[in-house]
């Protein structure tokens, strides 16, 4: 597998040029032929720490797995966030998710590029699967944050996204007051593997937020009932211990 950088379009600088990409942080429109302020990026909590061999999550120089891995078996092979799920991360996943910031989507797949191409390298990747979200919250949002963010890796590196394979069957609501057990239960319901999976072999799932793998998990458990042998994850943030969001 050869990644590539994409060919700028230029009907799309135009449209940049008119009506520019707000910056994920600030807010205010970036510079021409950037999406992010360069002061603000360097305010992104990226993680350079040793990370744990299974999620990624930063762990001490000591630790190979993180306290989630060591107690919690995953259905998944690896993965890893590129950032600490922390104030400034929460703001703008919030803008991207609930008020219609699609383009912080689009920035946020640049930077998982910038950032993962050695794991895409080793993993090597039939396509990139965005989380996918229940119809009826698509329908709500309008879009689905996952596939924008996988629309946006793809195009850097030239893998297909394929959204045609996994689906979202029933919404679960927070499971907070639910067992790690039932959490898992809940989750696999929620999805169903369909469409097309002739010569696909291996695939990263995309998500916006990893906390504690249960929504990666039960699409793991889906995906491999349906003969995906090799199963990796990438997601914007991830948190620093065990949290559970939804």
């Amino acid at each position: 597998m050869k990644l590539h950088f994409s060919q700028n379009k230029p009907l799309k600088l135009l449209i940049d040029l008119i009506y520019p990409p707000r910056c994920p942080v600030c807010g205010q429109p970036a510079a021409v032929g950037l999406k992010i302020c360069p002061e603000c990026r360097r305010q992104l909590p990226l993680i350079e720490s040793r990370r744990c061999r299974k999620c990624g999550k930063p762990v001490e120089d000591f630790e190979v797995l993180c306290p989630d891995c060591a107690k919690e078996d995953h259905f998944y092979d690896r993965g890893l966030g590129i950032y600490i799920y922390d104030e400034t991360m929460k703001r703008a996943i919030s803008e991207l998710k609930y008020k219609g910031r699609r383009e912080y989507g689009e920035v946020f797949g640049d930077l998982i590029y910038e950032n993962a191409r050695s794991e895409l390298m080793d993993w090597k990747p039939d396509c990139l699967i965005p989380i996918p979200l229940h119809r009826a919250r698509v329908r709500e949002r309008g879009y689905n944050q996952a596939q924008i963010i996988a629309e946006a890796l793809s195009e850097k590196c030239g893998i297909p996204t394929r959204a045609d394979i996994l689906i979202r069957t029933m919404e679960t609501g927070r499971m907070k007051e639910l067992s790690a057990k039932d959490r898992m239960n809940n989750m696999t319901c929620a999805f169903e593997a369909v469409g097309d999976r002739k010569g696909i072999r291996s695939v990263v799932l995309i998500d916006d937020i990893y906390t504690t793998g249960a929504t990666i998990d039960a699409a793991s458990v889906v995906l491999r009932r349906a003969g995906i042998d090799e199963i990796y994850f990438l997601a914007v943030c991830i948190g620093g211990g065990f949290m559970v969001s939804y």
